[in-house]
């Protein structure tokens, strides 16, 4: 069997519920900080108030043998104890931010999970360049749709579209030029390392942030005018805030 690549393994499909009702389809991807593993995706796949979106839990699907990565099994993540929610999002002076982040109970997961994780490592350094134009991946689940034998991603191209640094008009985003779907939210938005930095490396991909959104105009003639194309890509530096 060849080897998956790790990108690959960083993704989890995630599937919202309200009880038994399945609700929607979003993408996420595993981060640890120290021995602490969590679940990073969009903060509005965990609760939407103007789509009136509510789960109660999420499901993510995980690989349980690496000789056979069609061997998989549902984690159920609840998202509320007592009345409080238990994942951690963010917010920034211009208002919240679009990431959430959970921590796994590592004890309850399967003994034999596969998987692949970003660490603080993978983040961009603040004088690390990062040029408009670069070519970027984003790795998830657009509408659900992945390899639904082997439960793997599939990984769309994008490509830097904003000053990667600057907050663009103000908020905790930067911009991709990509096509993207509902499903994708949670995504991660990832850049190649050169060979000389990343190749003794398991994981050589930069995370540069967090796929949230399709960005478009309210002012767009529906018929003349074709989507903007670009997406809302929040930075990943927050996790060093909710992972704290």
């Amino acid at each position: 069997m060849p080897k998956i690549e790790s990108l690959l393994l960083t993704a989890a499909r995630i599937c919202t519920y309200d009880g038994q009702h399945q609700l929607t389809n979003a993408s996420g991807f595993f981060f640890a900080r120290g021995e602490r593993l969590f679940l990073v995706t969009s903060r509005h796949v965990m609760i939407d108030e103007p789509s009136k979106h509510f789960p109660d839990r999420i499901v993510i699907e995980v690989h349980t043998a690496e000789a056979n990565m069609a061997s998989s099994t549902g984690f159920s993540i609840p998202l509320y104890r007592d009345g409080k929610s238990l994942w951690r999002q963010g917010l920034d002076s211009a208002g919240e931010i679009d990431v959430a982040a959970i921590e796994l109970d590592r004890g309850a997961l399967p003994e034999a999970m596969v998987y692949s994780a970003f660490t603080p490592e993978h983040l961009p350094g603040s004088e690390e360049p990062v040029e408009v134009g670069a070519s970027l991946l984003v790795v998830g689940f657009p509408l659900g749709f992945h390899d639904t034998l082997h439960h793997m991603p599939v990984v769309r191209h994008a490509v830097l579209a904003s000053s990667f640094g600057l907050r663009f008009q103000g908020q905790g985003y930067f911009l991709t030029d990509g096509r993207t779907h509902r499903g994708t939210s949670g995504a991660p938005v990832v850049l190649r390392l050169p060979e000389r930095q990343g190749a003794a490396d398991e994981l050589p991909w930069r995370l540069l942030g967090v796929h949230s959104a399709r960005l478009d105009l309210g002012t767009r003639d529906l018929q003349l005018d074709e989507a903007l194309g670009l997406n809302c890509t929040w930075y990943a530096d927050i996790l060093l805030t909710l992972t704290q």
